[in-house]
């Protein structure tokens, strides 16, 4: 008889700890889940596919967000809308965990905690004439180059990882190309920093939109124009603790179903963490949208969106 999860995790991922945690949780619970490591970028993806195309009633993502990125797009590949998909985090980011509740969870785990069932909304991301899902937040320009920045450092985690790193881009890769950004019905065309767009609240550790909900059918979003680096520094301090302020010229904070973005550079976009494009693809252009409810998740409602 098949067992019921099946965990797909990142070998490197806590430092080269995951499989031992992996196993000796599986050794506590008897043998009911199945591992399966991922191989090579892109690997998670095709493993959570096939785990849910068997049959697997749940299928988790042990790991950082990158591979929470992976194991969504594959179970959401599969079609099956009646498959679990859940978080086990154990990488240096853990945004899409933060808002689920998870890592809580995760942290009392050998409590055999209560989890509910949550059907939450994901995004679709368009881009150079390819198609993913976007789960937690994706960002465009500045953010991009951060994630850049961040994949190039290991000997930090979590929130100084992303500090560091958003550090070493202000430096590094500081640019406001003109970009034309529709959200919904309403088009602005303007020199831009950055796009912060999130179905969870959190984008490299930073809560930038705390109220965000999962299941809302809305995108929340950030986007910040003509700001310099003396601005930066001024709302690192906002943006660590999630109190942007809502009404400043150069920062727009808003929600939207659809959103589509134009620029007169070539861009760089990730997906929870996961590029979607970088400079030297070329594109230029990429259209984001909500598809309400899509997904279930397995979330632990005392620790739901950043509940403590």
């Amino acid at each position: 008889m098949r067992v019921a999860t099946c965990v797909i995790y990142n070998p490197a991922a806590g430092r080269g700890k995951a499989e031992k945690l992996l196993n000796e949780l599986r050794a506590e619970l008897g043998g009911e889940i199945e591992l399966r490591p991922s191989r090579e970028p892109g690997h998670a993806v095709e493993l959570a596919r096939i785990a849910a195309q068997e049959g697997f009633a749940r299928v988790v993502a042990a790991g950082g967000d990158g591979t929470v990125h992976e194991v969504a797009n594959g179970v959401l590949q599969s079609e099956r809308r009646d498959v679990v998909f859940s978080v086990w985090p154990i990488g240096s980011a853990n945004d899409y965990a933060y808002s689920l509740g998870m890592d809580v969870w995760w942290k009392r785990r050998h409590e055999r905690l209560p989890t509910e069932i949550l059907a939450v909304d994901v995004g679709r991301v368009v881009a150079g004439g390819r198609e993913r899902f976007m789960i937690c937040c994706l960002g465009v320009g500045f953010n991009g180059m951060v994630t850049i920045e961040a994949r190039k450092t290991h000997w930090l985690a979590g929130m100084p990882l992303y500090a560091w790193a958003f550090l070493k881009a202000m430096v590094k890769h500081f640019a406001t190309p003109t970009m034309t950004v529709r959200f919904d019905d309403r088009e602005v065309t303007t020199p831009t920093l950055a796009l912060s767009v999130l179905n969870g609240q959190r984008e490299g550790n930073f809560p930038l939109r705390p109220a965000a909900r999962l299941d809302d059918g809305l995108f929340d979003y950030m986007h910040a124009t003509r700001l310099r680096r003396g601005h930066l520094i001024r709302y690192l301090p906002a943006m660590a603790t999630g109190r942007l302020p809502e009404n400043h010229r150069l920062i727009q904070l808003g929600y939207a179903r659809r959103i589509e973005v134009r620029s007169e550079a070539p861009l760089c976009v990730h997906a929870d963490g996961e590029f979607v494009c970088a400079p030297e693809d070329g594109i230029t252009q990429i259209v984001l949208e909500v598809i309400p409810q899509r997904l279930r998740v397995e979330v632990f409602p005392p620790a739901l969106y950043g509940a403590r």
